[in-house]
């Protein structure tokens, strides 16, 4: 019902930034909260940050807090996150989701997924 592309995902150096992007189509896209979760090679996927179908609350784990940013643009059907002082431990693959439960951090409360998109961050 929803389909979700991330883009945005590349190589960067310690300390730099990226910007990820999550644009969702299909049925009422907007009507979700929106999700970051990312999974490191033999590690599982983990939560990342979050944020609600108005786009005026948000939640980030300890890892993300006060250096990623999650965004809604006007139409909230594009989701962002702005990576800034990234660090070698967040080189992973990360993934877009959509809940209709709010702002969890549970994988099982996402109904959709996105395939992904590599961040790598060399020392």
């Amino acid at each position: 019902q929803v389909q979700l592309v991330e883009s945005g995902g590349g190589l960067v150096q310690a300390g730099g930034s990226l910007r990820l992007s999550c644009a969702a189509s299909g049925r009422s896209p907007t009507s979700y909260s929106m999700a970051w979760f990312r999974q490191a090679p033999g590690k599982e996927r983990e939560f990342v940050a979050a944020i609600t179908r108005t786009g005026n609350s948000k939640l980030y784990d300890d890892s993300a807090r006060g250096r990623f940013t999650i965004s809604r643009d006007d139409t909230k059907s594009t989701a962002y996150l702005q990576m800034r002082s990234l660090a070698p431990e967040d080189t992973a693959v990360y993934y877009c989701a959509v809940t209709q439960l709010g702002l969890v951090r549970t994988r099982s409360a996402y109904d959709y997924w996105g395939q992904g998109t590599q961040v790598t961050v060399s020392s």
